[in-house]
C-alpha cells in the first residue's frame, strides 16, 4: 500500500475554501474516528490523524498539513424509515432509548436495530427499509453525535442512578429496562 496523498490534522465543521481538494463519503459510524486512512472518492487517500475522536459531519471538511481541505460527504446507508398516526409518542420512544435520528417533514430516519423496530411496531409505528445518507441530530450532547454522557440522573422519589462508569462509545446499545416513575 501506497503512502496516502494527504495527511489531516484538524477538522472544521464548515469549508473556507471553494473547492475541496477531495471528498470523503463515510457512513455514520466511519465518520466517528480518530486515527484512520480514508479513501477518497476518487480514489486518493487521506490519513486522518486528528487530536481526538470526532464525530465529522456531513459537510465538514479535514485539514491537510498543507492547508487543503478534504469534504466529508454522508455515505447512503441501510436505514430504518419510521412514520405513524401518533409521530410524538414515536418520537418519545426513540429518544428516551438515546437512539440516533435524523428527523425529516414526514418521517424519522434510524439506525437498524431489531429490538427498537419490534418496539415501534408494538406501538402503531410503520417501519420501511430505506438507502439513504444518515445525518442524525446531533442532541445537547454533541453534534452528530447522541452519546458520550452518563445516565447518572434520577427518575423520582425512590431514584436510583444507572451511571456506567464510563461514558457511551458510539455502538452502545443504550435501552435501559427499567420503569420511569
Amino acid at each position: 500500500m501506497s503512502a496516502p496523498a494527504f495527511t489531516a490534522q484538524h477538522y472544521r465543521a464548515t469549508p473556507s475554501q471553494e473547492h475541496p481538494a477531495g471528498c470523503a463519503e463515510l457512513d455514520y459510524e466511519d465518520r466517528f474516528l480518530r486515527r484512520k486512512v480514508l479513501t477518497l472518492k476518487d480514489g486518493r487517500t487521506v490519513l486522518a490523524d486528528l487530536p481526538k475522536t470526532t464525530s465529522l459531519d456531513h459537510g465538514g471538511v479535514l485539514v491537510t498539513t498543507t492547508g487543503e481541505e478534504i469534504a466529508i460527504a454522508a455515505a447512503s446507508q441501510p436505514l430504518l424509515a419510521v412514520t405513524g398516526t401518533d409521530m410524538v409518542r414515536i418520537a418519545w420512544h426513540i429518544g428516551n432509548r438515546h437512539t440516533p435520528c435524523q428527523i425529516e417533514a414526514e418521517r424519522l430516519l434510524i439506525q437498524h436495530d431489531h429490538v427498537i423496530r419490534d418496539m415501534l411496531i408494538r406501538i402503531g409505528a410503520t417501519v420501511a427499509e430505506v438507502h439513504k445518507p444518515f445525518t442524525p441530530e446531533g442532541g445537547a450532547y454533541g453534534m452528530g453525535r447522541t452519546h458520550g454522557h452518563d445516565h447518572s440522573h434520577s427518575h423520582g422519589p425512590d431514584s436510583h442512578s444507572h451511571d456506567h462508569g464510563h461514558s457511551h462509545d458510539h455502538t452502545h446499545d443504550q435501552s435501559h429496562d427499567h420503569d420511569h416513575h
